[in-house]
């Protein structure tokens, strides 16, 4: 095992991170997340593992996992130098040039040491976080690695720094529920924002540029990031089920009173297959989101498998699955081995309550329409307005309210999608 880098030889040491980087920074290339000539020289001079020192050095330089650098008093992550996977992809989406000014939301120092690659001697890098730990401590580390012209800021970033202000670029590199109006109105006009958005439960990296009185996706990703503290944090709604067998969750609040799932579960399950397919190593981030626009009650099922007394499947090994509640009713999306493709699974739906049969083939035919319609396709576009905009100036979609935004959730075939549900409707009556 490779001891931590605190305490190596010198040499050795040095000949194992160059090793590390380069292979790093190839797999990026090959796996096509790295496209850029300057995001590879800016990750193949950074040394990362200056940023996490005492860290064995196969887990600094690991692609896909990030290095904790903080817990909580409950053992939670409120820190880490994110994934290099995650970091290039950003970076990416920030299409960061020479000379641009630049706020990165989060600190931890060696992000902000690849966006001074980036920007080059005449840009301008600010750093900003909630706690004077993690500012210190990326003080420390950018001082010692050449970067010390990274203006470090320890500060509650629901309020942007207005210091250098208006910026290019906005990196959030923590998961956040809602958009500020502080980082709209810093942003310049030809400006990005990129942030790891919370909507309806789910979490994607959103390149933003403004439009029009809002700001406008122009890409998105599924990756994660820890939470958002301070002015911006958010809690998730749970209701937890059968003695905590079964756990709702809920990103905004419950569209039932929760008094009326009581007992649900012990009502006899009803099951429809919908006869759509994905494959076996297929991402699932389109499924989620388009279940998420088209059905109000959507939320997550999330069973304890330390109590799973077979009430529920969720799909695969998996301990959640993608739900809806409606009324006293509740269903969930669970798998089976296609009998038409080996290398697919075939959506299902379970579902509980007075009207489970109606409500499972509701959702079996919106798995439906997203096969049809969606799969394989760009995926969804979002804009973010201000609280407070009029409904007739939302453009068509799901519309999720939260407290400094309205957020709108649009899709292509929408008029499709639409003509599916009322013909569904007027089966059903």
């Amino acid at each position: 095992m490779v001891k931590p880098v605190e305490g190596n030889n010198e040499a050795d040491s040095s000949e194992r991170v160059a090793h590390l980087r380069t292979k790093m920074v190839d797999d990026l290339i090959a796996e096509g997340t790295i496209v850029s000539a300057q995001v590879e020289a800016a990750m193949r001079k950074v040394p990362r593992e200056r940023f996490a020192p005492g860290v064995d050095l196969e887990e600094v330089y690991q692609l896909y996992n990030g290095v904790v650098t903080k817990r909580d008093e409950s053992g939670n992550s409120v820190s880490s130098v994110s994934a290099p996977q995650v970091q290039a992809h950003m970076l990416q989406q920030a299409e960061i040039t020479e000379g641009m000014r630049v706020l990165e939301i989060g600190s931890g120092g060696y992000n902000a040491a690849l966006i001074a690659e980036l920007v080059g001697p005449a840009g301008r890098v600010t750093t900003v976080d909630i706690d004077q730990d993690i500012t210190d401590r990326a003080s420390r580390f950018l001082g010692e690695t050449g970067y010390s012209q990274v203006n470090v800021v320890f500060s509650d970033a629901e309020a942007g720094v207005t210091e250098q202000a208006p910026y290019d670029r906005i990196l959030v590199t923590v998961n956040t529920w809602d958009v500020p109006p502080a980082w709209v109105e810093q942003l310049a006009p030809t400006g990005l924002l990129v942030v790891p958005l919370q909507v309806r439960g789910l979490s994607r990296t959103i390149a933003f540029e403004k439009a029009d009185e809002c700001l406008v996706s122009r890409s998105a990703r599924l990756f994660g990031f820890v939470s958002m503290r301070g002015a911006g944090a958010h809690q998730s709604k749970l209701l937890v089920m059968r003695g905590g067998e079964v756990t709702l969750r809920l990103d905004d609040d419950f569209p039932v009173d929760p008094t009326e799932l009581e007992g649900v579960l012990d009502t006899p399950r009803v099951e429809v297959w919908s006869g759509a397919s994905i494959g076996r190593f297929e991402p699932w981030a389109g499924t989620q989101m388009w279940l998420a626009t088209a059905l109000s009650g959507f939320c997550r099922v999330i069973l304890d498998k330390k109590l799973d007394s077979g009430l529920i499947s969720p799909p695969g090994s998996h301990s959640a699955a993608m739900a809806v509640v409606d009324g006293g009713n509740l269903a969930y999306v669970t798998t089976r081995s296609s009998t038409v493709n080996e290398s697919a699974v075939e959506f299902g739906v379970h579902a509980f309550g007075p009207d489970a049969e109606r409500l499972a083939e509701d959702v079996a035919e919106q798995l439906r329409i997203w096969e049809r319609d969606h799969r394989n396709g760009p995926g969804p576009q979002f804009r973010v307005y201000p609280a407070g905009t009029a409904d007739d100036l939302m453009p068509a979609g799901r519309v999720v309210d939260k407290k400094h935004s309205r957020i709108t959730i649009s899709w292509p075939h929408a008029a499709n999608a639409a003509a599916g549900r009322s013909a569904l409707q007027e089966n059903t009556k």
